[in-house]
C-alpha cells in the first residue's frame, strides 16, 4: 500500500508543465534508508511540504509519465563523487548506464554519436560548435538526470538522451555562499565562488570558477607529462528570479564558458611537405590552439492560469570556435595551415502546457522554434600539388573558403497521459518537426509508451518512438572541392553529397525489480532502426568535427543497473552491451578514399564510437565522525578503429578514490576537505589510436595519475 500511495503521489507531481522547473517550492519525500525526493510544484506554492511516502529515489529509475528509462543523480550523489562539484559534467554522466566515453570530452549514449539534448530548468539549450571544453560548470547543478529509451512527444530532435538539469536557488539554499579551489596534478588550479539568496520576491544565484590545467586535452601519447596542452578556461552562470504574484514568476539565466586550449603536439613524426627558407622544425616545436566561447541566456514566465502549468522562454545562445595553426609546422607535416573561424548564433522561442482532464488524463502540448545563422571563415595556406597529391612547390599561397548558413527549426508536440488504473499507465502523443535553409525536411512522429506496476516490487514498461534527428546546424560544414583541388589539401575523394536528418524507428521494454526499501535492479533492452544514420568526424586539421550519413543503421542492446543504499553506505553498478552498425556512406563521401566508400557500401560495419561492453560503478560511506570515503570506477571494451573501424581499440579500466572530511578551524571556521585520487591503479587508457571512420590523425589518450584537494569554505 505505501509504494503504492508512492506511485500515485508520484504520477500526480508528473502532472505538472514537464520540465517547469522555475518553482521555488519543493515537495520532500523521506523514508529510512531512503534518499530525500524533491518534486516540481505551482508557483504559488512556497513553503515546503513533507510527505512520508516512500518515493523511489533510486539513481535506477523509471518515469511514470513517459516509460522512459530515467537515470538521476541527486545533490548528495554529486557531492559523493571522488571530484564532488569538481567533476566536469561529461564525467558525471559516464557513471550512467549506456554513456560512452570518447576523446575530447566527447559522449555518446546507446550506440549514437552524439545526438545528446540539454534542458536548463526545463528549457531547451542548443547545442554548441563541437570542442573540448564545457559550458556548464557542475557546481550549479542541483540535480541531473538522463532521460532515454523511447521518448514522449515532448522531447525531439536530440533524442539519444535528454540531460535535464535542475539548477541551484536562492530560494532553496537561502542567503550565503561558498568559495574555494581545487589544486593537484599537472598544475591544476581551479577557484571558484558561489553566492545566492533571497529578499522579498527576488532570489538569485550566481556562480563563477576557473581552471588552469597543464593537461587540457587528450594527449597524443603515453607520457604522464604532454608537451603545449596548458588550457585557461572561466565559467560564468546566473539565476534571477522574481515572483509575480502567487501564480506567476519570471525567471533569467544566463552563462558563459571561455575556454583556450594549447593542442598537444606528436613529437618524433617526419615532415611529409618541404616549406621554402626551413630545412628542420621537429614536430614537438609546433604550436597549435584553439580558443572556444560559447553564452547562453534564457528569459522564462512560468506559473498557472486556471489549472493549465505553463512555462514560455525566450533565449539566445551564441557559440565561436578559433582554430590557430602553426603557420610553419602546419605546412610541413600537414600540406596546409589553416586558420579556422566558425560561429553560431541561435535564437530560440519554447512554450510548454500541461492540463489535467479529470483525474485520470493530464494533456501536455507546446512548441519550439529557433533561427540558426552560422559563420565559416576559412583562410588556408596550402602548396600547389598534382593530380596525385603530390607537393609541385614549395612556396605557399593562400585560398579563401567562406560561408554563411542559415537554418530554421519548428516543432510542435501534443501528448495525453492517461493513468488507465492504479497500476496501468499510457502515454501517447504526436509530434511534428520540420527544418528548413540548409536543407528542407519535416516529419510527424507517433509516439507510446506504458508502465505497469504488477506489485508492491515489479514493474513493466515498454514503448515506441518514431525519431526525427536534423544534422546539428553548428555542425554543418560546407567545403568548396574545387577550390582545393590541385593542392596539398585536396580531399581523398571528389563526391559529396549534402548531409540529411536521420530518420529512426525506436522500440524499447525493460523491468524494474524493487524487492525492498534498499535495492532497485533494472534490465532494459533496445532496438532501432534507422534511415540516413547520422554520424560526426573530425576532418582537416582543426579539431571541430562535422555530420555526415551513413544510408542505414541498426542498433540494438541491453542495460542492467542496480541500486543499493543501506545507512550511511550506498552502492551502485550499471552494465551495458551495444550493437550498432551502418551502411553505405550517403554524404560527405570526398572525405574518405574510393576504397573505403567502396567496402561500406556492400558491408555493414561496426560504428567507430560504440564499443560492445561498457560498465560503471561505485560505493560512498559516511562514517559517524562526519568523514566520508568512497570509489567509483569505468570500464569500456573498447572503441573500433583502423579502415572501415573493422578493428578493436584496447579495452581500458579506471579507478578512482575519495576520502573528505568537515574541519573546524581557528578564525576560519567550518572548511570542507575533499582529496581525490584519479585513474589511482595508473592505468595507460588509449582511447583512439589515430584511425577509424571520422577519426582525427593523432592518437588519443586518457589522463594518468592524478591527485587533487578540494578545499571549500561556506559563507
Amino acid at each position: 500500500m505505501r509504494r503504492q500511495l508512492a506511485r500515485t503521489l508520484h504520477l500526480q507531481s508528473m502532472g505538472c508543465a514537464m520540465g517547469m522547473i522555475l518553482c521555488a517550492a519543493q515537495v520532500q519525500a523521506q523514508d529510512a534508508g531512503r534518499r530525500p525526493h524533491a518534486a516540481r510544484e505551482s508557483a504559488p506554492q512556497l513553503a515546503t511540504v513533507k510527505v512520508t511516502a516512500a518515493l523511489d529515489q533510486a539513481r535506477n529509475q523509471l518515469s511514470p509519465s513517459t516509460g522512459s528509462s530515467l537515470y538521476l543523480f541527486t545533490a548528495q550523489a554529486l557531492k559523493a563523487l571522488p571530484l564532488g562539484r569538481a567533476t566536469p559534467l561529461n564525467e558525471v554522466l559516464l557513471q550512467a548506464p549506456g554513456v560512452v566515453r570518447d576523446s575530447f570530452g566527447q559522449l555518446h549514449i546507446r550506440g549514437n554519436m552524439a545526438n545528446i539534448q540539454y534542458r536548463i530548468n526545463g528549457v531547451i539549450l542548443p547545442e554548441s560548435i563541437a570542442g573540448f571544453g564545457q559550458t556548464l560548470d557542475t557546481r550549479i547543478i542541483k540535480s541531473v538526470s538522463l532521460l532515454d529509451g523511447a521518448l514522449p512527444a515532448q522531447y525531439g530532435l536530440r533524442t539519444a538522451g535528454v540531460i535535464s538539469i535542475d539548477t541551484r536557488s536562492g530560494a532553496q539554499l537561502g542567503n550565503g555562499g561558498s568559495v574555494g579551489v581545487t589544486a593537484g596534478s599537472n598544475g591544476h588550479i581551479a577557484p571558484f565562488l558561489d553566492v545566492h539568496g533571497h529578499r522579498g520576491r527576488w532570489s538569485w544565484f550566481f556562480s563563477g570558477s576557473y581552471l588552469r590545467d597543464d593537461l587540457g586535452i587528450s594527449a597524443p601519447t603515453a607520457a604522464r607529462h604532454t608537451l603545449h596542452d596548458r588550457t585557461w578556461q572561466g565559467n560564468g552562470f546566473g539565476d534571477l528570479t522574481y515572483l509575480i504574484n502567487a501564480h506567476a514568476r519570471i525567471s533569467l539565466l544566463a552563462g558563459v564558458s571561455d575556454n583556450r586550449f594549447q593542442i598537444p603536439p606528436n613529437p618524433g613524426q617526419p615532415a611529409l611537405y618541404q616549406l621554402a627558407g626551413v630545412s628542420s622544425y621537429p614536430s614537438a616545436d609546433l604550436n597549435e590552439n584553439q580558443n572556444e566561447l560559447t553564452r547562453f541566456a534564457v528569459l522564462s514566465l512560468q506559473g498557472k492560469l486556471g489549472n493549465t502549468d505553463y512555462q514560455i522562454s525566450a533565449g539566445q545562445r551564441y557559440s565561436q570556435v578559433d582554430y590557430l595553426p602553426d603557420p610553419i609546422g602546419d605546412l610541413m607535416y600537414l600540406g596546409v595551415a589553416a586558420t579556422v573561424m566558425r560561429s553560431n548564433r541561435a535564437d530560440t522561442l519554447q512554450a510548454d502546457f500541461a492540463t489535467p482532464l479529470g483525474l485520470r488524463n493530464t494533456v501536455r502540448y507546446g512548441f519550439f522554434g529557433d533561427f540558426q545563422r552560422g559563420v565559416q571563415d576559412n583562410t588556408a595556406r596550402v602548396f600547389a600539388a598534382d593530380a596525385a597529391g603530390n607537393q609541385t612547390s614549395a612556396v605557399p599561397f593562400t585560398l579563401l573558403d567562406n560561408h554563411v548558413l542559415l537554418a530554421r527549426t519548428a516543432s510542435a508536440y501534443v501528448q495525453d497521459q492517461w493513468n488507465a488504473s492504479d497500476r496501468l499507465t499510457l502515454n501517447g502523443g504526436l509530434r511534428y518537426d520540420r527544418i528548413s535553409g540548409f536543407l528542407d525536411e519535416s516529419q510527424i512522429s507517433p509516439r507510446l509508451g506504458l508502465v505497469y506496476q504488477l506489485d508492491n516490487q515489479w514493474t513493466l514498461h515498454a514503448g515506441y518512438a518514431r525519431y526525427f534527428s536534423p544534422p546539428a546546424p553548428g555542425l554543418i560544414t560546407t567545403t568548396d572541392l574545387a577550390e582545393f583541388a590541385g593542392t596539398t589539401n585536396q580531399q581523398p575523394g571528389n563526391s559529396n553529397t549534402d548531409v540529411r536528418a536521420m530518420r529512426e524507428n525506436y522500440y524499447d521494454a525493460g523491468v524494474q525489480w524493487a524487492p525492498d526499501a534498499n535495492l532497485t535492479l533494472g534490465l532494459d533492452a533496445y532496438f532501432s532502426q534507422t534511415r540516413d544514420t547520422l554520424d560526426v568526424g573530425q576532418f582537416g586539421t582543426a579539431l571541430i568535427f562535422a555530420d555526415f550519413n551513413y544510408g542505414y543503421g541498426r542498433n540494438h542492446g541491453v542495460e542492467f543497473t542496480a541500486n543499493w543504499q543501506h545507512g550511511p553506505l550506498h552502492a551502485y553498478l550499471n552494465a551495458a552491451v551495444d550493437m550498432a552498425r551502418a551502411k553505405v556512406i550517403a554524404s560527405g563521401q570526398y572525405n574518405w578514399s574510393p576504397a573505403e566508400v567502396s567496402y561500406i557500401a556492400d558491408h555493414w560495419i561496426l560504428l567507430d564510437h560504440a564499443p560492445r561492453l561498457t560498465g560503471s560503478g561505485g560505493l560512498d560511506y559516511r562514517f559517524a565522525t562526519g568523514t566520508t570515503a568512497g570509489f567509483d570506477f569505468m570500464y569500456s571494451s573498447g572503441l573500433r578503429a583502423g579502415f572501415a573501424n573493422t578493428q578493436t581499440m584496447p579495452g581500458w579500466f579506471q579507478l578512482n578514490l575519495s576520502v573528505g572530511r568537515r574541519f573546524d578551524l581557528p578564525e576560519l571556521g567550518t572548511v570542507h576537505a575533499r582529496l581525490a585520487l584519479v585513474n589511482a591503479l595508473d592505468r595507460v587508457i588509449e582511447l583512439r589510436n589515430g584511425t577509424g571512420l571520422g577519426v582525427g590523425l593523432a592518437p588519443q589518450y586518457a589522463q594518468r595519475r592524478g591527485v587533487y584537494l578540494t578545499l571549500r569554505k561556506n559563507f
